[in-house]
C-alpha cells in the first residue's frame, strides 16, 4: 500500500485528531468489556444458578454468543485505539524534522515549492580579482519522491548557479543550503509516508464481517489482527518502555500508566512486559501466559530444527502445567527462546510473600523436558518445604542465562554474562514486593549456578536485597572467603555431598592432567593437597568460612555406580530429606533450624 502524503499535509497534520479518535475507540472497547462482564456474571451466572430447563439452556447459548460479540468488539476496538495512537506517535518525528527544514528555508530566504523542490535567490559574489559578480539563483530537489532520496552533488542541477566568466567559477552560497533543505524535506516526507502506509495496512485489516454472529474464524482472525497491529506499532510500544531505567523506576512507570495503556501492552506486546524486571508478578504472569502460545506457534514453524523442537516440547509442557491446579500457585515470570532458552517460574506469589528465594540452575541446564520435569520441581519442593515453616514463602527457578552444557567447556564467561541479569531480576523482586515488611530474599545457586550467584554478589552493590546465600554442589564461586559474597559469612550456607563429584572438581591445572571426566569420577583417589576447586576455594572448606549444613552423601560415583546422582538430589525430599529441610529453613527465615555439618 503506497502513501501519497504531501509535505503540506504533513506540515498541517494535527496528530491530536488521531489521539482523540483513539480515545473514542477506547471508550467503546472499555464499554464492551464492562458489558461482557455484566452478561457473564449478572445474567448468565444468575440463570445457571436459578434455572434448569431447555429454554434456560437456549437462553444461555444466546448469552454466550452475546458475550463473544462483546469480547470481539472489546479486542478489535482496542486494536484500533493502539493503531491510531501509534500512528500519531510515529508521525511526530517526521513532522518535527519537516518543520525544522521549513524554518531553515524561511530563515535563508529559500522558497519551497508544491512539489518539494527548493529555490534559492541570486547572490553577489566577489571573485579572486576583487570584482563583485552576480551569480544566478536556481532550484534543487532533495531526491525522487517517494522512497529513494539521494543527495545531489551540485554539478548537475537544472538551474545554473555558477558564474560562466572565463577562467572563473563562482558558486552561489545559497545553493548548498537549498540542497540540504530539499533533502531533509524529502527524507521527512518519505519517513511519514512509510508510517502512513504501515498503519493504513494494519487498519485496513481491522474489518469485521457483517452480521451479529462472532464465529470461531473471526476469533482466530482477532489473533491475526493483534499480530498485525503489533508489527505496525512495535516501535511505538517499545519506545515508551523504560528499559534503561532501574526496576524500581519501571515499577513506578507501570503504576502511573492508565488502565487502558496497561491493557494495551498486555494484549499487544506481552513479550515486552513479561520479561521486564520491576513489573508486578501477577502482571508478568498474565503477559507471559498470553505470549506463550505465540512463542509456541513461532517455534512450531521451524521445521527440521532440533533445538527449536526441544524448546517447543518444553514450552508445551509448561503450558500444560499452567493449565492445571498447582500447589503452591504457579507464576510464569519469564519465557523466551533466546540462547538455550529462558524460563522463570515462581511457586507462590513473590510480591505478597515475606520470604522469597531465587534458584539459579547450573551445568547442563537448558529449556528442555528435563528442566520442566526436574529443575522446576526443585523450586516447587523448596516452596512447599518453606511454606511448612512459614506460609508466607515463595520459591523461584531462574533460567535467565545460558549455563554451560558440558564440563569441558566451563569458564567464567557464562556466569559473568548471567550475573547482571540475575541482579536485575532480584532488584525487581525487591521493588515489587508488598508483603507489608522488608522481604527476606535468598539467592540459591546450584552447580555452575553457584558461580553465577557468586559473580552477581561481586558486582557493585552486591545482589540487590539479598539476605542469605545458599550454595549447593558448588565447583567454586570465584571468591576465597564467604564474607566476600556481601551478606556476612554467617548468612552464607553450603550444601556439599561427599559423593558429589562436582564439589571435588580441582583446579583447571589439575584437571588438565587427567581430563575433566577422569577427575570427576576418580578425583577422590588422589590427594590434591589443598582446598582449591575449579573456580576458587572450596565453599565447603573451613578456609572459606561459610556455614556448611548436613546433606545426604548420595551414592558413590564409581563404586556404587552413582555417577552424578549425588550432585542432583539436594532439593529432593524423597532422596535427601535433610538437605531439602535445611534449604527450606533458610528460605523461610529460620536458620536456627538448620542442621550443621563439619567443614571439609
Amino acid at each position: 500500500m503506497t502513501s501519497t502524503l504531501t509535505w503540506q499535509q504533513l506540515r498541517d497534520l494535527k496528530r491530536s485528531v488521531f489521539e482523540d479518535a483513539g480515545d473514542r475507540w477506547n471508550e467503546v472497547s472499555s464499554r464492551s468489556a464492562t458489558d461482557r462482564t455484566r452478561v457473564e456474571r449478572a445474567m448468565s451466572q444468575r440463570l445457571r444458578d436459578t434455572q434448569e430447563s431447555e429454554s434456560a439452556e437456549q437462553a444461555l447459548t444466546r448469552l454466550q454468543r452475546l458475550s463473544r460479540n462483546f469480547q470481539y468488539l472489546h479486542t478489535e476496538c482496542g486494536l484500533v485505539r493502539t493503531a491510531l495512537n501509534g500512528l500519531a506517535a510515529d508521525l511526530a518525528a517526521p513532522q518535527r524534522r519537516l518543520k525544522q527544514a521549513l524554518e531553515d528555508a524561511a530563515s535563508h530566504n529559500l522558497t519551497v515549492h508544491e512539489d518539494g523542490s527548493v529555490s534559492f535567490p541570486a547572490a553577489e559574489v566577489e571573485n579572486i580579482a576583487g570584482e563583485k559578480r552576480q551569480v544566478p539563483g536556481g532550484t534543487v530537489r532533495g531526491g525522487r519522491l517517494p522512497l529513494d532520496p539521494h543527495p545531489l552533488d551540485g554539478r548537475g542541477l537544472p538551474s545554473p548557479y555558477v558564474d560562466s566568466a572565463p577562467g572563473l567559477r563562482l558558486v552561489n552560497p545559497h545553493a548548498a543550503k537549498a540542497e540540504d533543505v530539499a533533502h531533509r524535506i524529502t527524507q521527512a516526507v518519505n519517513a511519514a509516508r512509510e508510517v502512513d502506509a504501515r498503519y493504513a495496512k494494519a487498519l485496513n485489516e481491522l474489518k469485521a464481517e457483517k452480521g451479529l454472529e462472532v464465529t470461531a474464524a473471526m476469533l482466530k482472525d482477532a489473533a491475526h489482527d493483534t499480530a498485525v497491529v503489533r508489527d505496525a506499532a512495535d516501535a511505538y510500544l517499545a519506545r515508551n518502555i523504560p528499559e534503561d531505567k532501574t526496576p524500581a523506576e519501571r515499577k513506578a512507570w507501570w503504576e502511573n500508566l492508565a488502565d487502558e495503556q496497561r491493557q494495551e501492552y498486555l494484549k499487544i506486546a506481552p513479550d515486552l512486559i513479561g520479561s521486564l524486571d520491576g513489573i508486578p508478578a501477577t502482571t508478568r504472569d498474565e503477559a507471559n501466559r498470553t505470549y506463550l502460545p505465540v512463542l509456541i506457534a513461532e517455534l512450531a514453524q521451524q521445521k527440521g530444527d532440533d533445538d527449536a523442537q526441544t524448546k517447543l516440547d518444553a514450552l508445551r509442557m509448561i503450558q500444560d502445567r499452567l493449565n492445571q491446579p498447582s500447589h503452591p500457585p504457579m507464576y510464569l515470570l519469564g519465557i523466551g527462546d533466546e540462547g538455550n532458552g529462558r524460563a522463570i517460574v515462581s511457586y507462590g506469589n513473590p510480591d505478597t510473600s515475606k520470604n522469597v528465594s531465587a534458584y539459579v540452575p547450573g551445568l547442563g541446564t537448558r529449556l528442555d523436558g528435563e528442566f520442566v520435569k526436574d529443575t522446576m520441581k526443585r523450586a516447587q519442593d523448596t516452596a512447599i518445604g518453606a511454606r511448612r515453616q512459614d506460609p508466607s514463602s515463595a520459591a523461584i527457578v531462574w533460567l535467565g542465562y545460558d549455563a554451560p552444557q558440558h564440563v569441558d567447556v566451563m569458564s567464567t564467561g557464562d556466569a559473568e554474562r548471567g550475573a547482571p541479569a540475575y541482579n536485575s531480576f532480584m532488584a525487581g523482586l525487591q521493588a515489587t514486593n508488598d508483603s507489608g515488611e522488608k522481604a527476606h530474599l535468598t539467592a540459591i545457586g546450584h552447580s555452575y549456578g553457584s558461580l553465577t550467584v557468586g559473580t552477581a554478589a561481586r558486582q557493585a552493590g552486591g545482589i540487590p536485597g539479598v539476605d542469605d546465600v545458599v550454595l549447593l554442589g558448588s565447583p567454586g564461586v570465584s571468591v576465597d572467603k564467604a564474607e566476600d559474597l556481601g551478606v556476612g559469612k554467617d548468612h552464607v550456607f553450603v550444601g556439599a555431598a561427599e559423593n558429589d563429584p562436582v564439589t571435588h572438581l580441582p583446579t583447571k591445572d589439575e584437571v588438565a592432567l587427567s581430563g575433566p571426566v577422569g577427575v570427576l569420577l576418580y578425583g577422590d583417589v588422589f590427594d590434591w593437597g589443598d582446598d582449591d576447586v575449579y573456580f576458587g576455594k572450596d565453599p565447603a572448606s573451613e578456609a572459606f568460612g561459610a556455614q556448611r549444613f548436613k546433606v545426604d552423601n548420595g551414592p558413590h560415583p564409581v563404586f556404587e555406580a552413582g555417577g552424578f546422582d549425588a550432585h542432583s538430589q539436594y532439593f529432593t525430599p524423597a532422596k535427601d530429606q535433610v538437605s531439602a529441610d535445611n534449604i527450606a529453613a533458610i528460605v523461610a527465615g529460620h536458620p536456627e533450624r538448620v542442621i550443621k555439618e563439619e567443614h571439609r
